[in-house]
């Protein structure tokens, strides 16, 4: 079996923190109106996308309506609709919209995890539950920065929000992979060139609590991914 195969079989079958499991049995005995006969996924949700992508995409966590309820990395929300239209206008996604797990979505070149994986209350994750699921972030990104190694290709790392940021740098200082002085900090369309061929880019989350006030608008996010895409294209710095 591939390794993020595997991992993924690891990430749907976890139960490592009993404060995240006994909230998804909350949110599944408590469906929002519009969703009460569809059936929740209420598990872990697994990343998604190509195995071979030059761009990997790190949320924060599934959220409680959108990915705990569809079973796939930001789809059935508001959040996921700025998601895979930017990625569709920038050529990593094979369509613009995903509403659940069979609607055809392909990624090409693009890969999506998150800092969590288990929607949690108030979408706020506490710093030993996002230790708890660290693991299965350092293997995905061991997994792609050994590709980068073996084939000598870019890789651009996108972290969503600050939390995603800061799990990142967290991962690359373990990793020994060098990082600048002062620690990075976290700003939209932040760029920390780490190897010639690997470049940590961040973004705002595109949560509606950015999105509906203004502080990202569309055109702010697809700055992003047609960066990411220069980057690739150029090999990275």
């Amino acid at each position: 079996m591939h390794t993020l195969s595997a991992l993924a079989a690891s990430i749907v079958e976890c139960r490592r923190c009993p404060r995240l499991a006994r909230h998804l049995l909350h949110v599944d005995a408590n469906k929002r109106r519009a969703f009460r006969d569809q059936d929740y996924w209420s598990s872990p949700v697994p990343s998604f996308g190509d195995f071979d992508a030059g761009l990997v995409i790190v949320g924060l966590a599934p959220a409680a309506h959108g990915a705990n309820r569809t079973g796939r990395m930001f789809t059935g929300d508001r959040s996921g609709e700025w998601l895979y239209r930017a990625l569709h206008k920038s050529g990593f996604a094979n369509q613009p919209d995903s509403t659940h797990g069979d609607d055809g979505l392909a990624l090409s070149g693009a890969y999506i995890t998150a800092a969590a994986h288990c929607a949690p209350p108030d979408n706020k994750p506490t710093t030993a539950e996002l230790s708890e699921c660290s693991h299965y972030l350092a293997t995905e990104l061991d997994y792609f920065l050994a590709r980068v190694s073996a084939k000598e290709e870019p890789l651009v790392l996108l972290a969503l929000g600050g939390i995603a940021f800061s799990s990142v740098l967290g991962y690359l200082r373990g990793a020994s992979v060098p990082t600048p002085t002062p620690k990075p900090r976290f700003s939209h369309l932040a760029e920390v060139g780490l190897s010639p061929q690997l470049t940590l880019l961040a973004s705002y989350h595109p949560s509606q609590q950015n999105t509906q006030t203004g502080r990202l608008t569309e055109p702010m996010f697809d700055a992003v991914f047609e960066r990411a895409r220069t980057l690739l294209e150029q090999g990275c710095g």
